[in-house]
């Protein structure tokens, strides 16, 4: 199983942006599908975003389309979350997840999909 670090969190105002990048290590992620969570305190952890294992194909949670991209590089074993329009709401640690496979993204938002998980980043947005 791969090995996944996140990066890129931090302290912004709302309306802000940031981007979130996870690297991969013991292997590459190119035979992997990826995605994003969340958890909020309090909260339980929640599906944010998934891509496929060639790119072809993402899916989102309704409280992000819209505003939350998605994507992969496999030369540099990256996945990453681009996020723009930052609410308060989107406060949380993200973490970043894998399972390897072919199928495509919609297949892959529930935490028992994945089967590697990173420590997480946190994410702050002021109001």
């Amino acid at each position: 199983q791969v090995q996944l670090k996140e990066s890129g969190g931090g302290l912004v105002q709302a309306g802000g942006s940031l981007r979130l990048s996870c690297a991969a290590s013991e292997g590459t992620i190119s035979s992997y599908g990826l995605g994003w969570f969340r958890q909020a305190p309090g909260k339980e952890r929640e599906f944010v975003a998934s891509i496929s294992w060639s790119g072809s194909s993402t899916y989102y949670a309704d409280s992000v389309k819209g505003r939350f991209t998605i994507s992969r590089d496999n030369f540099s074993n990256k996945v990453y979350l681009q996020m723009n329009s930052l609410k308060p709401e989107d406060t949380a640690v993200y973490y970043c997840a894998a399972r390897m496979g072919y199928r495509s993204a919609n297949n892959y938002y529930r935490e028992t999909d994945f089967g590697s998980w990173g420590q997480g980043t946190q994410v702050t947005v002021s109001s």
